[in-house]
Parts: structure tokens; sequence; C-alpha cells
């Protein structure tokens, strides 16, 4: 059997985008070796639409768009006072609808649809008191995770203040300089956006090969009541997590502790989204003290999205990253390699996870 070092190695010379053969392989490696420690290993297999990603580029595109048509509604003193709220309202109303139909793989936008799964890992005949998760694909999009933040914080400007023109214009016309400067915003904003489009391929060494290394070496602790869930196409909108989540037997009592990013510097974060979270994290907390890393709860940020998200819905669910501003502009890149990377902290949260 191999070691856990060794199955790593395997899994992260692997570009592991959602829904190819190198991702299926890399899930079959973490099967034999979840095997290997005596857990019964099932496939919940499902399709997604990889065209989810493009939702976040058509929203931008589309803000950017009505910005356009707004313009002349805000400055002009001849049209209908009310024509730049209506306009405004209807619009933003029809991208948020087409960006939600196509985020959600209800929209395919002519893109065919792929194959994933998740692994579902126990052992024992109880049923596992905690579950162990972490996503084992990767991407590579146009801009990295930290360029992402700053497209989605920018979005949330331009509807800010294209909201704060059109209520404006119902009481005076709108300085045209002012509103040129509302649409060159919404313009920026929507190329920004725009880079959130596949591009290349990644490795995932951080994201989220440190999670399947913790998720694994939880899974080596002997004699404990955990389950491991290796979710598929977390980066094509939590595809398997949310899968899962519905297909939970909501009378099981247990928890989801997701590991997702695990760098070798920064705070240790525990990510709750709920009062059920934050008590998880609570109880996991003394267990992770002992590794003598900072320790930080919170909330998720606005523009980040993670498994235990759909899960927080049918059981008390957390995550648990590490990581910096420099590890942000790193992952969704091929720059994600193992090079220079210890995998030292996510042995150690794995362990400390499956122990507590």
């Amino acid at each position: 059997m191999a070691t856990l070092k060794e199955i790593s190695l395997q899994v992260l010379a692997l570009r592991r985008e959602a829904g190819t053969q190198e991702t299926a392989t890399a899930r079959e490696l973490v099967a034999t070796y979840l095997r290997g420690l005596g857990y019964q290993v099932e496939t919940q297999a499902f399709t997604f639409a990889p065209s989810s990603l493009t939702a976040f580029p058509v929203f931008g595109a589309g803000l950017g768009g009505l910005a356009l048509v707004m313009f002349p509604f805000l400055a002009s003193e001849r049209l209908p006072v009310w024509a730049a709220l209506a306009t405004w309202a209807v619009g933003l109303l029809s991208i948020t609808v087409l960006a939600t139909g196509i985020g959600l793989g209800w929209i395919p936008l002519g893109e065919g649809l792929r194959e994933d799964a998740n692994l579902i890992a126990t052992r024992g005949e109880l049923p596992p008191r905690r579950w162990v998760v972490a996503h084992l694909d990767s991407k590579a999009q146009g801009h990295s995770m930290a360029g992402r933040l700053v497209a989605v914080w920018i979005v949330g400007v331009v509807l800010v203040a294209l909201s704060a023109l059109a209520m404006a214009r119902l009481m005076v016309p709108v300085s045209p300089v002012l509103a040129g400067v509302g649409v060159l915003l919404a313009l920026a904003a929507g190329f920004l956006a725009g880079q959130g489009r596949l591009k290349g391929r990644s490795h995932g060494a951080r994201d989220n090969g440190t999670g399947i290394v913790a998720a694994l070496a939880a899974a080596g602790v002997a004699e404990t009541q955990i389950g491991i869930l290796i979710t598929g196409a977390e980066e094509f909108g939590l595809v398997g997590a949310r899968v899962f989540a519905r297909s939970w037997q909501r009378s099981s009592e247990a928890e989801f502790v997701n590991v997702d990013t695990l760098d070798q510097e920064g705070v240790l974060y525990l990510v709750s989204h709920d009062d059920a979270g934050e008590r998880l994290a609570g109880v996991l907390e003394p267990a992770l003290a002992s590794l003598a890393l900072p320790i930080r709860r919170r909330r998720l940020p606005l523009g980040i999205f993670v498994d235990s998200a759909p899960l927080s819905r049918v059981a008390p669910s957390v995550t648990i990253g590490r990581l910096t501003w420099r590890t942000l502009r790193r992952i969704h890149t091929p720059d994600d390699t193992s090079a220079g990377l210890s995998y030292r902290t996510a042995e150690q949260v794995g362990k400390a996870i499956a122990s507590n």
C-alpha cells in the first residue's frame, strides 16, 4: 500500500479540472488508498454544466451594458425622471436571473454536460459522527482568487453607485460627468469579472491538494468514527456538495468539517455559516490550538464559496483554511504547484480533526 506522501504526490501531479480524465485518475488513487485503510468507498456520480463559471462574467458584461443604456436616462432633462430607475430595476433583475440560471447549470450556453463524482468513505458498522470533507478538483482562470475578490468588491461598489444615481434622478438630473464615471466604473467591473473564464489548467496544490492531504491524514487515524467525503466539481459551483446534501438523511446526527486550502503560512481560519457552525468551531478550536498556530473564527467572506455552505443546510458545518493574500494571488492559476510547499500543516490539521 502506498504511503500518504506517495499517494499525495501522485494526486498532485495531476491537473484536476472537474470532469476530465486526470480527475477520474486522481479520484481512483484516493479511493484505492482509502480502501487500503479499511474504508468502504462509494462513488456518487453526477453531471454538471462547466459553463456555470461564466455566470459572473455574464453578470459583469450585463452590468456594463446596462450602465451604457442608463446613461441618457440619468443625464437628460427631457426624458421622464422615473426612466432611469425603471431601466435599472428591470435590467438588474434580468441579468441577475440570467447569471443565476447559468451559475446553477439551468442555462448551459450550448456547452455539453460533464460527468464527475463524489467519493463517500465509511469504516465500520456505526454511522460517522464527523465527516471530513475536501474537494478534489482544481481550476485555472484568467484571474486568481485575489483577482476575483477584487472584481466582486468593485461590482458591489458599482451596484451601490448606480442604484444611488437612479434614485437621485427622481429628484434632479444627474451630472453627465458623474453619470459617465458610473458608466466607466461599470465597464471596468465588467472587464474584471470577465477574467473569471477558464484559462489553462492547475495542479491545485494548495487549493485543494492540501485539503486532500488533510482528509487522508484524518482517515489514517485509527479507531475514529469519521467518514471521508471527497467532493467533485466544487470549483464549478459546489456541485458535489450540493448533490450530497440533497441525498443526506436529515435524521442522521453528524457534522461536517470541510478542509479547503491549508497553506504553510497565515492564520488558521474556522469559517462558519450559522450558530450551529459556530458551536462546532468552538468544539474544534481546542484541538487545533495544540498546533500552536494563530486561529481566528469568522463568517464566510463575500466572493468566496466553500463546500460547507450547502452542507450547513443539513448539519452543523465549518470550513478550515489557512491562507494569506499571497496565497489568494496564487490559487486558481497554473502557479498553484507543490514547489516550495510544505504539507505539514495539512497533515497536522487532518489528524487533529479526527482525534477531537
